[in-house]
């Protein structure tokens, strides 16, 4: 069987190429198909795989541009050949599901997200951009929702990477999605004897994570807060805790640092309404708790009063309010039941959850492609006193 995964872009490695190196591991002779690819960033389990690219990364500066060129990439899709491939499966969170595949080839989407920019955060991401894109994404977005939708139907199976996402799905796509959570490798972390009074903030600096609500709350509070990541609204971030002491930016860790940080830190503080969310997994496999806000994709890995808390709103009040309910509950949290909910998401759940999902998929188009039995041949099929005995009734 000839196996072909197809991923949106591959410039970096994050939740998603985590993800495609799984997928890797499961179907070691896949080929991989994306837009554009960075190879100098890849891990050496990507770096095994042949990998094809579109006419996209052809295009002037594609490595760093590749995101100006979102409207080219439904055509750059459908423009790959796939014919060869028994087994196509698109990793989805920019266009990647929209290939074209043969009719007996099986096609399984594992969905991070509809694509955000065009459908619910459409609004946010708009008046976020520059004046071009603030001009130009009315023009292009309505053909690429209507591609987009059209194209689910190329797939056989969905699969989505929470419930969250699932709904989602349903609502951009209209397709119903079976949640297979994503991998998180969970023994590369563990707990820390000691941990001191600093909590901790890992993710991108871009808006729609909310990081400005954590800063906020820790200047106000005088609590101690570790800002982890880089992103555009770094330098905003950090104007606005100039002069504070209880405060401090680190744009990059190494992955032993990052471990180091996860289990000495007094707990998570998680401001993003994510579609999933690895973080929160990676904490408490090191045995510490999260405190996130009550939305997406954390409501299906932290365990209230277990693994650590909720607060139900991104207001500076909100979050200072649940940081005292923390402090409170601190002392009865257990390291252990954290890194017991951490192992429910590791790599040897999500590989046999895709197995099954491949098998069922096979099944089900094979069921499909068989030719329907026409009644003559089920006629002669029955023996001939049944039939008599029919017509006697």
């Amino acid at each position: 069987m000839r196996v072909a995964i197809v991923h949106y872009w591959l410039v970096s490695m994050r939740g998603g190429e985590r993800v495609l190196e799984q997928l890797c591991e499961i179907f070691p002779e896949a080929e991989i198909f994306t837009h554009v690819v960075d190879h100098r960033v890849l891990s050496p389990v990507l770096r095994r795989h042949t990998i094809h690219t579109s006419f996209i990364a052809h295009l002037p500066f594609a490595r760093a541009l590749y995101q100006k060129y979102l409207p080219l990439m439904p055509r750059a899709l459908e423009g790959l050949d796939l014919s060869a491939f028994d087994l196509v499966i698109s990793c989805e969170a920019g266009p990647a599901k929209g290939v074209i595949t043969r009719p007996d080839a099986l096609h399984i989407t594992y969905c991070h997200s509809p694509m955000r920019y065009i459908w619910d955060q459409y609004h946010q991401y708009r008046a976020q951009s520059g004046w071009a894109a603030r001009w130009l994404m009315p023009l292009f977005a309505p053909g690429l929702r209507q591609w987009d939708a059209a194209s689910a139907s190329r797939s056989d199976v969905v699969l989505a990477n929470s419930h969250y996402v699932a709904a989602r799905i349903a609502k951009a796509w209209g397709r119903k999605a079976r949640v297979v959570h994503p991998p998180v490798e969970t023994g590369l972390f563990s707990p820390s004897a000691e941990v001191d009074e600093e909590y901790l903030w890992v993710g991108q600096l871009v808006p729609y994570k909310r990081a400005d609500v954590a800063v906020a709350a820790f200047l106000a509070s005088g609590r101690r807060l570790h800002v982890v990541g880089e992103g555009a609204m770094l330098g905003p971030l950090r104007a606005m805790a100039r002069g504070a002491g209880n405060i401090r930016f680190t744009q990059r860790l190494s992955f032993d640092d990052l471990r180091a940080a996860y289990a000495c830190c007094r707990a998570l503080v998680f401001t993003a309404e994510e579609d999933f969310g690895l973080v929160p997994i990676e904490v408490m496999a090191s045995g510490r708790p999260v405190l996130a806000l009550g939305r997406g994709g954390a409501l299906e890995t932290v365990v209230p009063g277990v693994t650590g808390q909720f607060y139900a709103e991104n207001s500076v009040a909100a979050l200072m309010e649940a940081l005292d309910s923390l402090e409170a509950w601190l002392p009865f949290f257990r390291p252990e039941d954290a890194l017991a909910r951490a192992a429910e998401f590791s790599p040897r759940h999500f590989r046999e959850e895709v197995e099954a999902a491949v098998t069922r998929g096979f099944a089900d188009l094979r069921a499909r492609l068989s030719p329907p039995v026409r009644r003559r041949e089920v006629d002669q099929a029955k023996p001939a006193g049944f039939m008599l005995s029919v017509e006697q009734v």
